[in-house]
């Protein structure tokens, strides 16, 4: 997963996966989910992300490290 933030158009993008993005859904105002046309969620793209969250301050909580250590 990767997170990307523009500050030009407050944009904060949620890479869940690598697949290209075959559709989209806006699921509220300003947030779009993009899916594979598998169906499955690949990105969320979030804008006047600075409205909607803190994009100054990051937590992770919970993360596979052993997982991620052996790979």
């Amino acid at each position: 997963m990767k997170l990307n933030y523009d500050a030009a158009t407050d944009s904060l993008y949620i890479h869940l996966s690598d697949t290209v993005a075959a559709d989209s859904d806006e699921v509220a105002d300003g947030v779009v989910l993009d899916f594979a046309a598998d169906g499955s969620l690949v990105g969320i793209d979030v804008q006047h992300a600075s409205l909607k969250t803190d994009i100054h301050s990051l937590s992770l909580s919970h993360l596979p490290v052993r997982e991620l250590l052996a790979a």
